[in-house]
C-alpha cells in the first residue's frame, strides 16, 4: 500500500466542507444530473449507496485520514452532522439530488434523520482501507488536537 498524504487531516475544519451544485439537464421528460470532470476535486475510486435505513438509525460515526467523499441524496432526505475535532460542528440537511456534500479528510461524520425511501449515494476518492478509518470519537479528537498543537507554521 502506498503512503498517502494526510496533511489535510489535521488542518481541515467544518468550514472546508461545502455543498456543490451538480449540473442538471432539465427536460419535460425528467431531469438528468451528471457528476464528471470538475464537479468534484478527486477521481472516483469507489461508489456505494445507503438505503432502507430506519428513520431512528444513524450511519457513519467515523472519520477518514485520507479519503474524501461526495454524498448525494438520490431520493428522500437525511442530515449529515459533521465535527472537526477542534470545536466546530455543523449539520447539513441533504434533500435535493442536484446538490451534494463534499467531505474532506479529518472530519467526523454521522448521517441521521433518514426519511422513508431515502437513498444516499457516496462517491469516494479511495478504495476501502480499514487503516484509513478512525472509528472512536475520543481517539479522533485526541489525534486531531495533538497533531494540531505540533504543526509548524
Amino acid at each position: 500500500m502506498a503512503i498517502k498524504d494526510t496533511s489535510g487531516f489535521h488542518q481541515n475544519t467544518v468550514s472546508n466542507l461545502k455543498i456543490i451544485d451538480i449540473p442538471q439537464v432539465k427536460d419535460y421528460r425528467g431531469n438528468l444530473s451528471v457528476v464528471e470532470g470538475e464537479v468534484i476535486p478527486f477521481e472516483i475510486q469507489r461508489v456505494y449507496y445507503l438505503y432502507d435505513v430506519p428513520s431512528d438509525s444513524h450511519r457513519g460515526g467515523h472519520a477518514h485520514k485520507v479519503l474524501q467523499q461526495f454524498l448525494i441524496p438520490l431520493s428522500g432526505s437525511f442530515d449529515v452532522v459533521v465535527q472537526d475535532g477542534l470545536g466546530g460542528t455543523k449539520t447539513f440537511p441533504l434533500n435535493k439530488p442536484s446538490k451534494g456534500l463534499l467531505i474532506v479528510p479529518g472530519i467526523w461524520r454521522e448521517l441521521n434523520n433518514f426519511s422513508s425511501g431515502a437513498v444516499c449515494l457516496v462517491l469516494a476518492s479511495e478504495k476501502f482501507d480499514e487503516a484509513d478509518y478512525i472509528r472512536e470519537f475520543q481517539n479522533f479528537t485526541q489525534f486531531k488536537k495533538s497533531s494540531a498543537s505540533h504543526e509548524i507554521f
